[in-house]
């Protein structure tokens, strides 16, 4: 006997759960409050930007998504991270699933000049540990204080967003100009600190296995979006196995099945969404 739309539905619904974001302002970020959203849950969506959080709950709320509420918080910040649970815990009474989202990264259309910025011989240090003290320590922190709601009350998803250069090197020849001119590198930071969040979802999901926490990641691709640089875009695109760059509302599906009843036998594990970039 056919399983009926609603059955199969069910299991990727979020009615009644409470979601945050992190990063929420940021092009996916957003995508991702929708997604949760969509689903059912309440969604809390946090940037270190409040101005920005302003504006996104004003957007949500224009959209028709009413059940987004948006509060700042700095993830590199214990105590700002320890308000922000309790604020959600005065009004939600529960924490269900956590997208850490926020990053550093560095874009392809950096200003001109931006050889000794970005080349490694010369990368600065203190961008090096900017990266990793947003990227690893944020994660990091925001688990191990949201997070451990979750593991309280034996239930929970985390989603850690990763990338594609956590499992493979970038392709440093998608940044050079036709001309075979290059102004621009991606850094050892990106990597580097992708790599490390892998290695932490397979730590956390292994510590709260028994808690009933799981703990997934996500690797997006690359994201088309406006502003980018025609040539780069082409370059990526050949690159690629689908032959383009993804469209930002590409990972909702991925975000609503690691967060959901969808994904209950997952956790440890990386889904990788890339348009078969890491297949070659």
């Amino acid at each position: 006997m056919p399983i009926s739309n609603d059955r199969a539905a069910a299991g990727f619904s979020l009615a009644g759960r409470v979601a945050v974001v992190t990063g929420a302002a940021g092009l996916l970020g957003r995508e991702h409050c929708r997604a949760l959203a969509d689903a059912g849950a309440t969604v809390v969506a946090t940037d270190l930007d409040e101005a920005a959080c302003a504006d996104l709950e004003q957007q949500m709320k224009q959209e028709g998504r009413l059940a987004v509420r948006a509060l700042a918080a700095d993830i590199t910040d214990a105590a700002s991270l320890t308000r922000l649970r309790d604020a959600i815990l005065r009004t939600e009474d529960r924490l269900d699933v956590l997208v850490n989202n926020a990053a550093l990264n560095e874009r392809v259309e950096a200003p001109d000049g931006a050889v000794a910025d970005t080349r490694f011989e010369t990368f600065p240090v203190e961008r090096f540990r900017q990266m990793l003290e947003v990227n690893v320590t944020g994660t990091f922190l925001a688990c191990q204080i949201l997070g451990a709601e979750m593991s309280r009350r034996r239930t929970g998803s985390i989603i850690n967003i990763a990338s594609t250069y956590g499992h493979v090197a970038p392709d440093q020849r998608i940044y050079r100009r036709p001309d075979g001119s290059q102004t621009f590198w991606k850094s050892a930071g990106y990597p580097a600190s992708k790599g490390a969040v892998l290695a932490f979802t397979r730590f956390l999901a292994t510590y709260w296995a028994d808690r009933g926490v799981r703990v997934n990641s996500l690797s997006p691709g690359g994201v088309g979006h406006a502003g980018q640089d025609p040539q780069f875009v082409e370059a990526y695109s050949n690159r690629t196995p689908l032959g383009r760059m993804s469209q930002p509302n590409e990972y909702r599906g991925a975000i609503v099945f690691l967060a959901s009843d969808a994904s209950s036998y997952m956790t440890g594990s990386d889904l990788t969404v890339d348009g078969g970039w890491t297949a070659w």
